[in-house]
């Protein structure tokens, strides 16, 4: 009786966890420009792969921040993350920060009942209600704990809805949803503060404009989803 009791909680929690990865299914891409004070300085681009009972998204991320010609911030990065039966399974991605690297490798341990994440910044199990922490999947307003997918970091956070507006992409008038996602907890460091403005399309759920202030202000706009 306990094991299919514990079979039953299960496949409700994995279910509560990543069933939102099934609205993604007619999804090839999501491209996205990323600005710092109104310009493009790279993007963060996102591919999505079917192969029977898993969907495979991609991400390509590269940007430069410039001043006076020399380069003083800058990002490479790769992920992908793997899904099989709308649940995740496996993460993983390398980064080059200021030419530091950085790492994230997790992945599902189904009898344990936990993720297991090894990365840069973190090594150590999490719970099956975490999310990879990019901005295709609209699943991150409803987490309370994120992964840091370039470092594997975890980090609670709070979102709270604000209001309906329409927002002008790409010349097209879009009625979206703004949020707030901030970090739980008030006493991190500056740089480790979750502190973001996202505008959410329910109509098509997708993620269409990130905005946040940290050494000028950024923007992560769609320019393409299809």
């Amino acid at each position: 009786m306990k094991k299919y009791l514990y079979i039953i909680i299960f496949t409700l929690i994995s279910f509560k966890a990543l069933s939102h990865a099934e609205h993604y299914k007619g999804i090839i891409q999501i491209k996205m420009d990323v600005l710092r004070n109104g310009e493009v300085i790279g993007y963060s681009n996102y591919f999505f792969e079917k192969q029977n009972d898993y969907v495979i998204v991609k991400n390509y991320t590269n940007f430069k921040v410039k001043v006076l010609g020399a380069t003083v911030f800058s990002i490479l990065s790769e992920g992908i993350e793997t899904y099989k039966d709308n649940q995740l399974i496996e993460f993983k991605s390398n980064t080059f920060q200021n030419d530091k690297e950085k790492f994230v490798n997790l992945q599902l341990n189904v009898n344990k009942n936990k993720y297991e994440i090894n990365g840069s910044s973190y090594t150590g199990d999490a719970d099956l209600d975490i999310i990879i922490g990019n901005w295709w999947n609209h699943k991150i307003l409803d987490a309370k704990k994120q992964v840091s997918p370039l470092s594997g970091s975890i980090k609670e956070q709070i979102v709270e809805f604000i209001n309906e507006e329409e927002i002008v992409i790409n010349n097209k008038n879009y009625l979206v949803e703004r949020y707030k996602l901030k970090s739980k907890k008030d006493d991190l460091p500056k740089d480790k503060k979750l502190n973001f403005d996202i505008w959410y399309n329910p109509k098509n759920n997708i993620i269409m404009k990130i905005m946040y202030q940290r050494m000028g202000k950024w923007e992560y706009i769609v320019k393409d989803f299809k």
